[in-house]
């Protein structure tokens, strides 16, 4: 068995609750001549182990390096079938899926009338849990069966069978093409980002009209809707069209409200939904839509009734994270952001076999920004200073570089000049090596080269320069986002106008929203 196969064994019996351990114990221990088999000695020890380690195994003698390997894939099996067994997985897609082989083995057995009742039911269930794939499965079952036992009573039976499963062929082909299509999308993302220029635009429309499906909105359920609001959400965000972000994801978000019962059934698209609709407000600069939303979701995810294991409370802490920071963005209330901080570094550390690195260094960036926002300067070095310096991190290139360019500037604004002159070279030496980059970060480039021959007094100068050519880009639709990750004109404008950046901010929100 391999290194990576051996780890996920060890990972699985970790992330283990002690009430499944308990039921693996007593599912293994239903048979008496299971209490002591090697398996369930072998899920004792590594049950104990705080990592993993084959030779303590092998120095208990349990079981030999020889007979290792199967050991394990057995306790591997044995613990999936354990936690399907159990009542808190037990969902409406396993229990129609159990249904469907009853069915099965009483169709082999040629109790026909007994599997056709079963499926009658099981069908009604997948219908109404939006399971089409799951319908279309018991309906071309259904047909097999009635191939073989047709009755008078029966009359049209077959072509009532045919027209189900052609109407759910064609739903299952239009979400498919609509899941396919938000895929490719999201896949069109992580390599290209947003797009930079019109070309590129008008690719991405060509792309995206040549691969939607043609579709009626009222004939679609639940699911189809939900890849076309998806797909849909994606394509706005490669253009940067915030408004129709917020369209298609409160769209996504209103869809689960319509069908209640998908919530615990898709908790985790509901969770992506939320998320998507805070970022599309948060790009609006919407906060009285966005602090409502934000409750919203709150109030939703806090329910007794919503699901909840590792994966789910993992994404609602990072989802609800950073929706609250994001918050104090937006109008500048960076105190009350500073205030989340304590709570959030002691969930990140609690949550840390779960939250992947590069999420955790966009909680440090939105950190380090919190604290430039009130002047901390030193603080946010040193959050941006766990995202330089982590060599093995594959991140965002537009995250780092404005990790960078944030760095300086702090060093900067704190008068830390024993380095200043060298960490705008390796700045600078960074930043042109990036590909594709934004007109906003060619201007800030030319204005690092230019900072290193600057004098003291043209400062202010070259801070009105960079401010009024930067000015040109804000509302650049393709160019725009670049002021979301590092707001630089308000930092400019705090510098020309000897003000605190939150109280520029602030005073530009009550302007925007007078």
């Amino acid at each position: 068995m391999t290194k990576n196969k051996k780890d996920n064994l060890f990972s699985l019996i970790k992330s283990l609750t002690k009430s499944e351990k308990r039921q693996f114990k007593l599912y293994v221990q239903r048979l008496g001549v299971n209490k002591n088999s090697k398996f369930l000695n072998l899920f004792n020890i590594l049950d104990k182990l705080k990592r993993y380690d084959e030779n303590a195994i092998l120095e208990t003698g349990i079981v030999k390096k020889q007979q290792l390997a199967n050991v394990k894939t057995h306790l591997y099996k044995q613990i999936l079938i354990s936690l399907k067994l159990s009542p808190s997985h037990q969902d409406a897609r396993s229990q129609i899926r159990e249904q469907l082989d009853f069915a099965s083995i009483l169709y082999h057995k040629g109790l026909y009338k007994q599997s056709l009742k079963i499926l009658d039911k099981a069908k009604e269930v997948a219908k109404f849990n939006e399971e089409k794939n799951l319908a279309y499965e018991i309906v071309e079952l259904e047909k097999i069966i009635e191939s073989q036992f047709i009755t008078r009573s029966m009359r049209g039976r077959a072509d009532e069978l045919s027209i189900e499963a052609k109407n759910l062929t064609r739903l299952n082909v239009i979400a498919s093409k609509l899941s396919n299509l938000s895929l490719q999308l999201y896949g069109v993302f992580l390599k290209t980002g947003y797009v930079k220029n019109k070309k590129e635009a008008e690719e991405i429309t060509d792309y995206f009209n040549k691969r939607l499906p043609k579709y009626n909105i009222r004939e679609l359920g639940f699911r189809e809707k939900l890849w076309l609001y998806n797909a849909y959400l994606w394509y706005s965000f490669l253009l940067q069209d915030f408004k129709n972000c917020y369209r298609y994801s409160k769209k996504w978000v209103n869809l689960f409200y319509d069908y209640p019962n998908m919530v615990s059934l898709h908790p985790v698209f509901f969770l992506k939904g939320n998320n998507y609709l805070l970022e599309a407000l948060f790009m609006i600069g919407n906060k009285a839509k966005y602090g409502e939303a934000l409750q919203n979701f709150i109030d939703t995810q806090n329910k007794t009734k919503f699901p909840n294991d590792k994966n789910i409370e993992t994404l609602s802490f990072l989802y609800i994270s950073f929706g609250k920071i994001n918050h104090c963005f937006i109008d500048g209330s960076f105190s009350e952001g500073i205030s989340y901080i304590p709570e959030m570094e002691a969930k990140l550390n609690k949550f840390k076999k779960h939250v992947d690195e590069h999420h955790r260094m966009i909680f440090y960036y939105k950190f380090a920004c919190l604290h430039f926002g009130l002047g901390n300067n030193e603080d946010c070095i040193r959050y941006l200073d766990k995202i330089i310096s982590n060599k093995s991190l594959s991140m965002r290139e537009d995250l780092l570089c404005f990790s960078r360019i944030l760095n300086l500037i702090a060093h900067y604004d704190e008068g830390l000049d024993f380095n200043l002159e060298s960490l705008i070279r390796s700045t600078y030496k960074y930043l042109i090596k990036l590909n594709e980059l934004y007109e906003v970060q060619k201007e800030i480039i030319n204005f690092i080269r230019e900072l290193q021959d600057m004098f003291p007094h043209d400062l202010k100068k070259a801070f009105i320069k960079l401010h009024k050519n930067l000015k040109r880009y804000e509302d650049d639709p393709f160019e725009r986002r670049s002021f979301l990750y590092l707001d630089i004109i308000s930092w400019l404008e705090s510098k020309i106008q000897n003000k605190p950046v939150a109280r520029i901010i602030e005073e530009k929100y009550r302007e925007k929203n007078s």
